[in-house]
């Protein structure tokens, strides 16, 4: 393995540029079989190999740990061969064997000859990268995407093939389709084809198609994160505007193309859990802004945090108010209003002994982007909540875990980011030296930046496209349109534009509560200290 550079992606994330995808893939599978210490995630791409790590001691390991590595094998045996039967009649067929010259049988026997590789995931769960030898099919992506590209579709683009998992948006070539079903969550694995597998596609002339002989089966306690119900229920009677079940999200699993989720502001997720007396990882509610209205079936205590200030509970005994950040009673029948919050956007409403939903891939998260979780709950759900065990014991109020605004600004810190040299030298003082404001598209997978009134368009230096690699959540990717976006905790596992700088992991929850229009402001740290350091220092993390 040829490693040639090593970038940051943040404070506690690591991009390794390799020389050849085959080093990749062989780097991939190494640090997959014998994790690095603290290493949380590892993800490759068509020239990078992605490491994220718990703290910033690790991190700060891992590149003497990575110049050990020898050359010699991976202790993994191969992946596996999987044969795809594929019709080829897709609507980009013409086109492909215009361009290659190959004509339409030629593209089907150059496509069905060779032997493609799982180089790497992303896009979306189930999506992965497949790359041939032969460079007769090199073909450029679709000048105009398609908004919708169906299930099964099997595409080239670039030295790469692949089918899609889900109906989704898409630009790549459509030679063929396909009956395979990529993603599968009772499946285990439930990506059909995951690094390191290798793909045989195979011409036929109709698909059979399968259908399925069992239906979902009913959870287990472990598919609940092991928490048994007990005869006490949440009843949803107005979710306000959206209201998922959240917990620490599915670290982890970026090489499938699924995000790590989780609650967005993880710190007052915590605090709700450690106000009840749960573990930090029980699931919890996450409200945007007011208007979620509940009912307890049967006696409860809770706890809510986050931008909510207060609440109110009525019931046949007249009206009350409850403070944020303390617990609560709730009793049977009553019903609890949250409010809508002065400042910040979500809160987060947890239940002694937990909610109590099927685990997805071990995690009760609601992803936004994928779909996987919880469905958002709607007027009418029935939450159960968990039997509450031995140690659940509610403590003190407490105050805020959130930073106040400033003057009406949320202050985040950053450091340099991995491609911060497809900027101009001042690009990154030149992004802190004026606010900007969150816009109204914003939202779990990120926080789309405009300019205020003083800010500019932030301009790159370099041209042409970069290839997709890992981003870290807080990471600032600035499209062609030069507006950052700032990605949260649902945003996709690899991305194709330039990061610039990344907001360090301690501000992600003040992140996660900026509302729209609410005008923000970047500071360049030392990734050390976390203290503001000097303009021309702040290139290298």
């Amino acid at each position: 393995m040829r490693t040639t550079a090593l970038r940051w992606a943040g404070t506690r994330t690591l991009l390794v540029e390799v020389g050849t995808l085959e080093d990749v893939v062989a780097l991939h599978r190494r640090l997959t079989d014998a994790p690095l210490p603290g290493q949380i995630e590892v993800l490759a791409a068509a020239s990078t190999v992605m490491l994220a790590f718990d703290t910033r001691a690790h991190a700060l390991a891992a590149p003497a740990a990575l110049d050990r590595l020898d050359d010699g094998p991976s202790t993994t045996v191969g992946g596996r061969e999987i044969t795809v039967d594929v019709v080829y009649d897709g609507d980009d067929l013409a086109e492909v064997a215009r361009m290659t010259g190959l004509g339409a049988d030629g593209v089907i026997a150059a496509h069905t000859a060779q032997l493609w590789t799982a180089a790497f995931g992303g896009f979306a769960p189930g999506f992965a990268y497949l790359h041939g030898d032969d460079a007769s099919l090199e073909v450029p992506r679709r000048q105009s995407p398609r908004t919708a590209v169906p299930a099964g579709s099997v595409a080239v683009a670039g030295r790469f093939s692949a089918i899609y998992p889900a109906r989704s948006p898409g630009g790549w070539q459509l030679i063929g389709r396909t009956q395979a079903v990529m993603w599968d969550l009772d499946r285990d694995p439930p990506a059909l084809v995951r690094p390191g597998d290798r793909v045989r596609y195979r011409a036929v002339r109709e698909l059979v198609e399968l259908h399925p002989t069992a239906g979902t089966p009913t959870p287990r306690a472990e598919d609940t994160g092991g928490a048994e119900a007990s005869d006490t229920s949440l009843l949803v009677l107005s979710p306000g505007p959206q209201s998922l079940i959240q917990d620490l999200g599915r670290p982890g699993l970026g090489d499938l193309g699924v995000p790590a989720a989780g609650a967005a502001d993880t710190a007052s997720a915590r605090q709700a859990n450690r106000l009840v007396g749960n573990p930090a990882h029980a699931a919890v509610v996450e409200t945007l802004v007011g208007g979620l209205r509940i009912q307890a079936c049967g006696e409860l205590t809770l706890s809510l945090t986050g931008a909510a200030e207060t609440a109110t509970v009525s019931g046949p005994h007249g009206r009350r108010p409850v403070a944020a950040r303390a617990p609560f009673a709730l009793h049977d029948h009553e019903v609890l209003t949250v409010q809508a919050p002065t400042s910040g956007l979500r809160s987060y409403l947890a239940v002694r002994g937990g909610l109590v939903a099927e685990a997805v891939l071990g995690s009760r998260s609601a992803d936004t982007l994928s779909g996987l979780g919880p469905a958002p709950l709607v007027s009418g759900t029935s939450v159960p909540v968990a039997s509450v065990a031995r140690g659940h014991i509610v403590t003190h109020p407490e105050p805020s875990v959130l930073p106040r605004p400033r003057e009406g600004t949320v202050n985040l810190r950053i450091t340099s980011g991995p491609r911060a040299d497809w900027f101009a030298p001042d690009a990154i003082d030149a992004l802190c030296r004026h606010p900007w404001s969150a816009g109204s598209q914003s939202n779990r997978v990120g926080l789309r930046l405009e300019t205020g009134d003083r800010q500019t368009p932030v301009e790159r230096i370099r041209t042409g496209e970069l290839s997709s690699e890992g981003t870290a959540t807080g990471s600032l990717q600035v499209p062609p349109s030069g507006l950052p976006v700032l990605f949260l905790t649902d945003h996709p596992v690899t991305g194709g534009y330039p990061v610039i700088a990344v907001v360090v992991p301690e501000d992600l929850p003040a992140a996660a509560q900026v509302p729209p229009g609410t005008s923000i402001r970047f500071t360049v740290v030392d990734p050390d200290t976390l203290l503001p350091r000097p303009p021309a220092r702040s290139r290298e993390p």
